[in-house]
């Protein structure tokens, strides 16, 4: 651990607890939105537990996923579509409390918070299993296939761990019509996951026959 990689974490984490905040309770036009705090505590609590752990354990991992940048055009706009589609669905979360557009059951939402919790620990464990996981897509020095634990189920857990996460965000929001707008993920990660394995065969050692081995990409028996 380094004093600037300390400083660079806290600094994005505050950063992103103030812009999601932003995007939830300003719309919403108060703080008194129960929905919203179950969102920042299940989403900023683990998130700031594990970047402790990686930053003692594992702190090359931490700084690759927290200085990472797109260089490929295709995959850039992959993340502007994921960046606007986070932005349309938190926002229109708060204007659904603020205006009292048909929110979800109370139940419903707490189910949405075990399930993001859930995810969240299969996250980790993706995180454990594959220390060359990095936030753009790109082969790494001495990198090898992955193919025990959750990569042997499919071939891209922390994509199918994220359609978890991000799927239940909404449902732990309140919101139907957020919901609606996070549907479009699962098209977006397909483009990426599309792109990320040509850039797999042709790069890394051995992918080809683990694609033969491990048959579905993204969820078990259906893709």
């Amino acid at each position: 651990m380094t004093v600037k990689l300390f400083f660079n974490a806290l600094a994005k984490f505050t950063l992103g607890v103030i812009l999601v905040g932003l995007l939830i309770f300003l719309p919403a036009g108060t703080f008194s939105y129960f929905n919203g705090w179950l969102f920042m505590a299940i989403l900023f609590i683990p998130m700031f537990i594990a970047g402790i752990v990686m930053m003692f354990k594992n702190p090359l991992l931490l700084s690759k996923r927290l200085s990472a940048k797109e260089k490929q055009k295709e995959q850039s706009v992959v993340v502007k579509l994921s960046d606007l589609m986070f932005i349309a669905g938190f926002v229109v979360a708060g204007l659904g409390y603020r205006f009292s557009w048909y929110s979800l059951p109370t139940g419903v939402s707490i189910g949405g918070a075990v399930a993001f919790l859930v995810a969240y620990v299969l996250y980790a464990e993706v995180l454990r299993e594959n220390t060359y996981l990095s936030r753009t897509i790109e082969v790494q020095e001495n990198q090898k296939v992955i193919d025990t634990g959750l990569y042997s189920v499919v071939r891209h857990p922390m994509y199918s761990v994220t359609l978890l996460l991000f799927l239940s965000m909404p449902i732990v929001l309140g919101s139907l019509y957020s919901f609606i707008i996070f549907l479009s993920y699962p098209l977006i990660i397909a483009k990426r996951i599309k792109n990320e394995e040509e850039l797999l065969e042709k790069e890394l050692n051995g992918y080809r026959e683990y694609k033969q081995k491990v048959k579905y990409r993204l969820i078990p028996f259906i893709w």
